[in-house]
């Protein structure tokens, strides 16, 4: 079959459904067997301002949502100012002819999206329904057709129905069947957004209470599992701040529960020094640090991977901590369950680094849930006389032990013997360290055997790169035709320089997110490669593949 690529943009003010169309029409292309990606951009507002779904959707699998459109509806004018540079030749612009009642649109259809919905209730909220609409029209949809896919996606379905027919009428004479798009023999893949795969992929490595205190752009981790807890046989609590969560969480895995916390840069450094807790208490926690533009409040619900070091060192004293930072949706899914696995076997603090571009962007994804890690802490077996919380061992892990138990069980935040009791004898504080460090040895060695760097293509240029920016940059290639060997680390701490020997020769070409080069120094620092180009973004929106592959071109 030829490679065929369409891209729908939908924009309006906030509150106008908008953030729905772009799901809805994913799912309206995933029912033609097509891949899709899609990337919601929405301002910290409740109602008005701007927000628009850019959905991109392929004959073959894509890694990235594209700017230029085929087909553009904007539902108000700031949606047409906006977006009338992104069509692409030959594109068509569907705009909102109550708001634009004086403008001359070049290859421009206009429809009454206002006066049509002021017959129905939440009229404003309709909007969306009415850009799927016209969607549904430009690609041949039946009005059938669309009814099902309405019922099956919206509430209020009947008064959306009749909605959604008057605008079918208004933009079917001019509009109906222009984009043909070609239908796959593939199956139908969800698709999944890179909060939800996190989600999932916990659940799926044993996952027992989630605690988090809203912050976007992880907040979606939160909603999604307590929405699916009862499902998923999990505890999922909204405490009164990040403070509380971390040290619910601490507390619970110390009675033997996996557990999870999630939020963005203010709220990880609320969390800090429950981190380093963690690392002394020898307890296992896993952390979602959703990025977003910084510092301080920051720009909230965009994008940006200025948390890079940060997350490396969390917490305050020397203690392992295990760091990783997935490329994709599918990734997401299997490093989630591999690095709660990861934190209980060495009973320390993981940190799963995303961007919101990817926890927020939706794409279709093909997961099997039983390739899932799965691990279990070493557990106390007996043996000695009392237990030993804190057992100075080989390879720096002692054996768990969990209430109820005839045995004392002693957790504590102050330096500590085997057996948990506080400290100040130089000989013992020592050897705790020494137990720590050899931890950190054991977990090196445990990644040397593990998949912790992904290589794609092959040949010149040579391009380093992490997180979701890998996306874009395959896609990048991809669109332009361009070969190159992408080299993503997927775990960043402990670094796999193992890795990396055998690009000890080559300059390569760095792209990130960051305005400072943390990735790019990063690399120098643990392994001598020096670049030979950068590629930054830090406006707060993700790479687009097209304006990429130009950038590459330009350093190769």
């Amino acid at each position: 079959m030829e490679k065929e690529l369409f891209t729908f943009i939908a924009g309006g003010t906030a509150g106008a459904g908008i953030r729905k169309a772009g799901a809805v029409a994913g799912y309206i292309f995933t029912r033609m067997g097509r891949r899709v990606f899609e990337m919601e951009d929405y301002q910290s507002l409740i109602k008005g301002g701007h927000n628009f779904a850019v959905v991109s959707s392929a004959t073959y699998p894509i890694k990235s949502h594209y700017m230029r459109a085929d087909l553009v509806v904007a539902t108000d004018k700031r949606s047409y100012d906006m977006h009338k540079e992104h069509l692409r030749d030959g594109g068509i612009m569907v705009f909102n002819s109550d708001a634009m009642k004086d403008e001359t649109v070049p290859n421009g259809i206009g429809i009454p999206f206002s006066t049509i919905s002021k017959k129905y209730t939440n009229s404003e909220l309709r909007l969306g329904v009415g850009a799927v609409t016209v969607l549904a029209v430009s690609i041949g949809m039946s009005k059938d057709e669309l009814a099902d896919v309405i019922r099956e996606q919206y509430r209020d379905a009947e008064n959306n129905i009749n909605f959604a027919m008057e605008i079918y009428d208004a933009a079917a004479p001019q509009l109906f069947g222009k984009f043909a798009l070609k239908k796959t023999n593939e199956k139908p893949l969800p698709m999944i957004s890179g909060n939800e795969a996190i989600s999932l992929g916990a659940v799926a490595g044993g996952l027992d209470f989630f605690f988090a205190y809203p912050m976007t752009p992880a907040s979606s981790i939160l909603h999604f599992l307590a929405a699916h807890a009862k499902e998923f046989q999990i505890g999922v609590m909204h405490p009164e701040s990040e403070l509380a969560a971390i040290n619910m969480a601490l507390g619970a895995a110390s009675m033997g529960l996996k557990t999870m916390v999630a939020s963005s840069g203010g709220g990880m450094a609320l969390m800090e020094e429950a981190f380093s807790l963690s690392g002394m208490a020898e307890v296992p926690v896993l952390a979602v640090l959703g990025s977003r533009p910084g510092p301080s409040t920051g720009v909230p619900t965009y994008t940006e991977q200025g948390d890079l070091r940060f997350a490396i060192n969390q917490g305050h004293g020397e203690f392992p901590r295990v760091v990783a930072s997935p490329y994709s949706m599918e990734e997401a899914f299997y490093l989630a369950a591999e690095m709660l696995g990861l934190v209980q076997e060495f009973q320390t603090l993981g940190i799963l680094l995303t961007e919101k571009h990817l926890g927020e962007s939706r794409m279709t994804v093909d997961i099997d849930p039983t390739k899932a890690y799965w691990a279990e802490p070493i557990m106390y077996q007996g043996g000695d006389e009392k237990y030993l919380r804190y057992k100075i061992t080989e390879d720096g892990i002692s054996p768990l032990l969990f209430p109820p138990s005839d045995q004392v069980i002693k957790f504590t935040s102050y330096e500590h013997d085997e057996y948990g009791v506080s400290t100040e004898d130089p000989q013992m504080i020592a050897k705790m360290h020494e137990k720590r460090a050899k931890k950190q040895e054991t977990l090196v060695q445990k990644l040397m055997q593990m998949h912790t760097v992904n290589v794609f293509g092959h040949g010149e240029p040579v391009i380093f790169t992490y997180g979701s920016t890998t996306m874009s940059v395959l896609e990048a290639l991809q669109c332009a035709n361009l070969e190159a060997t992408v080299v993503q680390p997927i775990y960043l701490e402990p670094f796999p320089t193992w890795e990396f020997e055998k690009f000890k020769n080559v300059n390569p070409i760095v792209v990130e997110q960051s305005v400072m080069g943390a990735f790019e120094t990063l690399i120098k620092e643990k392994t001598g490669i020096k670049a030979k180009a950068s590629i930054r973004k830090y406006d707060g929106r993700p790479f687009d593949p097209e304006e990429l592959a130009q950038q590459i071109k330009e350093v190769i």
